[in-house]
């Protein structure tokens, strides 16, 4: 990435956000010829903390796609958003939550049990709608990191493929620091081995501001970027 990524979203200006996504669009379209691909690739604007008016703007550069971290800031923003707005979550989402945000995004990236699921198709009937989502894998095995085990995979996507009112759509990961390509071929493998079981699973949603050139290389259909796009955010603040 380039050193502009770096400085903080309070520094970054429209021109940089301009630039940043000139760079990225680059370095995702360069990846994608290296893998010899032809199918489409999403760039997510990923929003934590990014004022409403900077989101906006990057979506006048067409950006299509936010994601949204937390709830409480979302429901803050929403209104503030153009109303062709896409917007998936992709934080952690407690099953108490949930009830906030059906019918206000389109997709959910970060379900990792049957009881978040359960709770998300019943919230999801309540509204008549389905709702889609993807299963968060916890690719390294990592104690900090929430998401399903590679091994329970098969088993909980058939259970949930049982539910009325969701959709599984594909996965997520985000993998440990270092050994990043280890860990995106693995869901490569994850991913295109759910592809022959289900006509529905089209997502694979990995890669961030530092490693999305590699998650593209491994098949990658939707990158997430925040502070490659709107630089650093402090979220202490």
């Amino acid at each position: 990435m380039t050193e502009r990524c770096f400085r903080s979203a309070e520094q970054t200006g429209f021109d940089e956000i301009k630039q940043n996504l000139a760079v990225i669009r680059e370095t995702s379209a360069e990846a994608m010829d290296k893998a010899g691909r032809k199918d489409e690739l999403r760039i997510m604007a990923v929003t934590k903390t990014v004022p409403v008016e900077k989101i906006n703007y990057a979506e006048s550069l067409g950006i299509d796609l936010l994601g949204e971290n937390r709830v409480q800031e979302f429901l803050g923003k929403a209104d503030g958003y153009s109303p062709d707005s896409e917007v998936h979550f992709i934080g952690s989402l407690q099953s108490n939550k949930v009830k906030y945000i059906i019918g206000r995004v389109s997709m959910i990236h970060s379900v990792d049990s049957i009881k978040l699921a359960q709770e998300i198709n019943k919230r999801s009937a309540e509204h008549g709608i389905t709702t889609d989502i993807l299963l968060e894998i916890n690719i390294g095995g990592e104690d900090s990191k929430s998401g399903i085990s590679p091994d329970m995979l098969k088993d909980t996507a058939k259970r949930i493929e049982e539910f009325e009112n969701i959709r599984l759509r594909g996965l997520m990961t985000i993998p440990p620091p270092g050994g990043e390509e280890k860990y995106f071929a693995k869901m490569q493998e994850l991913y295109q081995r759910m592809r022959q079981d289900n006509a529905n699973i089209d997502v694979l949603s990995m890669g961030m501001s530092a490693d999305y050139a590699d998650a593209v290389k491994y098949g990658s259909t939707l990158i997430r970027i925040g502070s490659g796009l709107f630089g650093y955010r402090n979220y202490n603040k």
